[in-house]
């Protein structure tokens, strides 16, 4: 079978291009999603720094509430920015105050009790979505509203007495809390269900509608419930992702082991995990030799060997073994909990779907509202019952809530995370869950990502004066201050050779880093570079028979490390790495989905020619520098749109900001990768990045779907209502019923398998 046909091509320089997100000015939205008052223009490094303080609100679960909170805090001059996690009940204000009463005194005029949120400690757990009050509310409001039903059909009288105090009865339990969320947006002047439900119960009293009014606001309270159980399946499944660390963990202290809670243990103590438990916080294994299961970090269920200096991470279970660790960052900083970060800024960033539904609702609901009311108005005058275009204008006001619209949205995106959370792969919110759908081009660093990264030395060319292991020793004296794969490789083969330790004790001054090029150091006196040829070649003029040399091994499939000093080309060091096991099926899929493949690699060419052979990429762009490849995305985006970059995090951090998704590979107990790309994949699997974009293909399919299935359902009892053939039951069925059919189509993300 022939390779597929690929293109080796050298970058020119481009000018840089301003990202933008299209909004001409109009967009008053940050990273997390919430939005800023368009006086203020706060940037992301600004906000870092600002004051802020994070509440828990109980009876902040849905976009209606979130509509009222925002438009009390904004008029609060010194609040700057609020964010908003729907599914934990959790906002955070940033803001210039020096006491924070103003706030928490706004969020009690509408009836929300604000629980502050101490950073250093966990949160309380939520209350159950449906409490046992609820459920007696709603028992005796619906037998109230059923008796009240079946006592106006067997007397032919909606408006008798006992007809009207059943239906009494019903409101004052069932209803009561709709009256009272109507009643608090009529005070702040907002038009959500709450105040539709409301005015269209209370029309329907005046009209003497007694037990229609009643059946209507008990299904509206079921189906309530009903959808807040629903949210509470996709709150439990983003807890289940990072709320797997114990709360306690055996430390040894004062030369025993003592039982202590984990947020006093500190970096450097040393912690001890049996068979079948959880590891309580991330560290390196001290003692013991033991099996883990990753999955809830890395989303692979096989367990993982650990040997003495392996990393571990907290929730990993152990399978077999007692092993001691010491523990590298405390409850704070710990992978666990900077995953748990992300998923909760994930969950405030709106998705583009949803910043158009917002806009949509924004001008549907008043539309809608205006026709009730030119209905009710002009039905009398056109020689109709009034009653009756009364009534369906107040079947148009709960129609007009876009209530499945707006709820659809956050539940299926935060099951689309949670389900990418549960294979290891990190999103920092919805812009990106979706826009892997959009996907043209991806670009592939090479070592680390395609390639395993564990480099191997097999081959030293030396030139003299110098020995073999004089070079090695040399060589190491500078790797060891790099954390490039390839120093690395140096460094750890020159560790296995006697007369190391002795060395490594000299002093390098002067060290310093050439991004893409090689590092440098005195050492003696003495000015030493280890790095690219090219990076030397310009240093200075070497050899006839070096610069032969060097020529020869651009020739060659491995990388190459040259050490030289100010005079000459001192050794060639040769490293070797090996194709991950999944980086050929992982391009061949996506070059069968129609995306283009390019691998981006500061390698040569001949290196890079090998890779892209072996694994089938379609463009290979190598000798680059970390700025170089910034650009090397620029142009992919001019020639392709939609472009990804797969890389460390680390040292492709210019072209993971550049591209319009960075995914950072391997990124479990990476700090850098976390906070910088916007996909962080924990493992090594580059095929993950293929059921990222599936995963991102359902979701938005699923997006689709719903608005789809709203649009429909409110545009047909809109036009029963202009006709005069719907009733309160049906926009009552219309309304909660298309809530919850959007509400399990987005959790069905949740239950998502392919792979």
């Amino acid at each position: 079978m022939s390779s597929p046909a690929k293109r080796v091509i050298s970058l020119q320089p481009i000018s840089a291009k301003t990202a933008s997100c299209g909004c001409h000015g109009e967009c008053h939205t940050t990273n997390s999603g919430s939005t800023v008052s368009p006086t203020t223009t706060i940037t992301d490094s600004e906000m870092l720094n600002r004051p802020k303080v994070r509440y828990r609100i109980d009876n902040m679960d849905c976009p209606t509430e979130e509509q009222l909170i925002r438009q009390a805090l904004n008029t609060i001059p010194e609040v700057e920015h609020l964010a908003f996690n729907l599914l934990a009940r959790e906002l955070t204000v940033y803001h210039r105050l020096s006491d924070t009463t103003p706030i928490t005194d706004k969020l009690s005029t509408l009836g929300m009790q604000a629980i502050s949120l101490d950073q250093q400690q966990a949160p309380p757990s939520l209350p159950p979505a449906i409490s046992r009050q609820l459920k007696w509310q709603l028992a005796i409001g619906g037998t109230t509203a059923f008796l009240a039903e079946s006592f106006a059909w067997y007397w032919g009288e909606d408006d008798s007495i006992w007809v009207i105090w059943l239906a009494l009865i019903s409101l004052l339990s069932a209803g009561l809390p709709t009256l009272r969320k109507g009643w608090v947006a009529l005070r702040h002047r907002t038009i959500n269900i709450y105040f539709l439900m409301s005015l269209a119960v209370i029309g329907a009293m005046i009209i003497g509608e007694w037990p229609e009014a009643a059946m209507v606001v008990f299904l509206f309270a079921v189906a309530e419930a009903i959808e807040a159980r629903s949210l509470e399946q996709a709150r439990q499944a983003i807890a289940s992702v990072h709320g797997l660390a114990p709360e306690h963990a055996e430390v040894y202290r004062q030369s025993q082991w003592q039982t202590v809670p984990i947020g006093e243990i500190r970096i450097g103590e040393t912690i001890r995990v049996r068979t079948g438990d959880r590891v309580p916080l991330d560290g390196q294994l001290k003692q013991g030799y033991a099996s883990l299961n990753q999955a809830p970090i890395t989303g692979e269920s096989l367990p993982v060997e650990k040997q003495v200096g392996d990393d571990v991470y907290a929730a990993s279970i152990v399978c077999d073994g007692v092993v001691e660790i010491t523990v590298t960052a405390d409850a704070q900083h710990s992978t666990l909990q900077r995953i748990a970060e992300a998923i909760q800024q994930a969950q405030s960033e709106r998705a583009p779907t949803q910043r158009f539904v917002d806009q949509f609702a924004r001008y549907y609901t008043p539309i809608i509202v205006l026709l009730a009311v030119l209905l009710a108005l002009l039905t009398p005058l056109f020689g109709g019952d009034w009653q009756q275009g009364l009534y369906q204008a107040l079947v148009m006001l709960v129609i007009a809530c876009p209530c499945a619209l707006v709820i659809s949205t956050p539940v299926t995106v935060v099951s689309g995370l949670a389900a990418a959370a549960r294979r290891g792969i990190f999103i920092k919110g919805g812009k990106y869950l979706e826009l892997g759908s959009q996907l043209r081009a991806i670009a592939f660093d090479k070592t680390g990502t395609l390639t395993s990264g564990r480099v191997q030395l097999h081959k030293i060319t030396v030139f003299a004066p110098y020995s073999e292991d004089s070079a090695l020793l040399l060589a190491a004296q500078l790797a060891q201050h790099s954390s490039h794969p390839l120093s690395q490789a140096i460094y750890h083969t020159a560790k296995q050779q006697d007369g190391f330790s002795s060395a490594s004790a000299q002093v390098i001054e002067n060290f310093h880093t050439e991004a893409g090029r090689g590092i440098s150091g005195n050492l003696d006196g003495q000015t030493y570079y280890l790095g690219k040829a090219s990076w030397l070649q310009n240093i200075y003029s070497t050899s006839v028979s070096a610069a032969h040399r060097l020529s020869e091994t651009q020739q060659t499939a491995d990388s190459m490390v040259v050490l030289g000093n100010t005079e000459q080309i001192i050794a060639i060091f040769y490293l070797r790495d090996s194709l991950r096991e999944d980086s050929a099926t992982t391009i061949t899929t996506l070059n069968g989905e129609g995306i283009h493949t390019v691998m981006l690699t500061g390698d040569h060419e001949t290196s890079a020619n090998h890779i892209a052979t072996a694994t089938g990429i379609k463009e290979v762009v190598c000798n680059l520098l970390p700025e170089e490849k910034w650009q090397a995305i620029a142009k992919l985006q001019h020639s392709h749109g939609t472009v990804g970059m797969v890389g460390d995090g680390i040292n492709d951090a210019p072209a993971l900001a550049r591209a319009d998704i960075g995914f950072a590979m391997a990124a479990a107990g990476t700090a850098t990768a976390l906070e910088t790309a916007d996909v962080a994949i924990m493992d090594d699997r580059p095929h993950k990045i293929v059921s990222f974009i599936q995963l991102s293909r359902h979701t938005r399919r699923v997006l689709k779907q719903n608005i789809f299935m709203a649009l429909l359902i409110k545009s047909v009892f809109l036009l029963l209502a202009f006709l005069g053939h719907a009733t309160l039951w049906m926009a009552v069925f219309a309304d909660v019923g298309a809530s919850l059919l959007v509400v399990l189509n987005g959790l069905r993300l949740l239950r998502y398998s392919k792979d």
